[in-house]
């Protein structure tokens, strides 16, 4: 099964609606280091409601921490970006990916892209916008890998 990665998120209630995301499909969720709230932040359980408790959340100090147990597992890091190469719905996802998202105001750092094994990107029709908000994006490319993979019914 995937599991989505989370690099330095800045806003609470998108982690929050996240991990709601993750408890409804029984996705890992994994929360990299520094964060811009603590994980007992009040905004943070209200936008999770009462879901925490379906959530299988891992907590790690650093990106060094979490690529100590990604290679441990193995595995396809895949990162989203809006400067992605590939379009999500052209990618095939594969059991033991792991998604990648940065944070609300910066994105994934340059490095981190460079060494995933894919950088996928969300078509937008309007140039306009630059972005997508981090908790739909992270839902679009968790269930499409899950919609790829045959494990949403």
């Amino acid at each position: 099964m995937p599991q989505v990665v989370l690099v330095h998120p800045q806003i609470p209630p998108n982690t929050g609606n996240i991990a709601r995301s993750c408890a409804a499909t029984q996705t890992e969720l994994h929360l990299v280091a520094p964060l811009g709230f603590e994980i007992s932040d009040r905004y943070l359980k209200r936008a999770g409601l009462d879901y925490w408790g379906y959530v299988n959340l891992h907590y790690h100090q650093s990106w060094q921490d979490f690529t100590a147990l990604q290679k441990t597992r193995g595995g396809r890091c895949i990162s989203f970006s809006a400067r992605g190469k590939s379009s999500y719905t052209q990618f095939q996802f594969q059991p033991t990916d792991w998604l990648l998202f940065g944070s609300e105001t910066d994105g994934l750092p340059p490095e981190i892209i460079a060494s995933s094994d894919a950088t996928l990107y969300i078509p937008m029709k309007e140039k306009g916008v630059r972005s997508l908000n981090l908790s739909v994006s992270a839902a679009i490319g968790l269930f499409e890998s899950l919609r790829q993979l045959g494990t949403l019914e």
